[in-house]
């Protein structure tokens, strides 16, 4: 395994141990995404940091070309590839779709003085996240399957 792939790691467990200690030793607003921040930073690098030594090891080394090998056919195989670029596509106008609606009822709300609009567009942008996430992978198995 390579090793930016470690050094990668180091540096993101690194920060999450910065945001931490900034976490614990002020007390502001900001403590609770500091801590956020700190997990997020902590557990992909100890999943790396894991994958490295576990990948690393002579008893996997083999294993790990085995799969090496399968990434990169799938990762080049131009069907998937294609699949890909459409999927990609048919999420990006889903949630061209998504934002065009949205506007308009985020201004309305904001108007009429039902909802506090700043807390309500933080939660559905990363609701809208999450979404285009799924979308463009729900999307791509939908194409595989038509196409296998």
């Amino acid at each position: 395994m390579k090793k930016s792939n470690f050094v990668a790691g180091v540096v993101y467990v690194l920060a999450g141990i910065g945001f931490l200690l900034a976490g614990l030793l002020t007390n502001t607003n900001v403590d609770a995404l500091l801590f956020g921040f700190a997990g997020a930073c902590m557990g992909p690098g100890c999943v790396m940091l894991f994958r490295y030594f576990y990948w690393s090891s002579s008893k996997h080394k083999k294993e790990y070309h085995e799969k090496l090998e399968k990434e990169q056919i799938e990762l080049h195989d131009e069907l998937k590839e294609k699949l890909r670029d459409k999927a990609g596509r048919y999420a990006y106008v889903l949630g061209l779709i998504v934002v065009g609606v949205s506007i308009p009822a985020f201004g309305v709300l904001n108007k009429l003085q039902l909802v506090d609009v700043s807390n309500v567009l933080i939660i559905f942008l990363f609701i809208y996240f999450i979404f285009q996430y799924v979308a463009g992978a729900a999307i791509f198995k939908m194409l595989l399957k038509k196409y296998e």
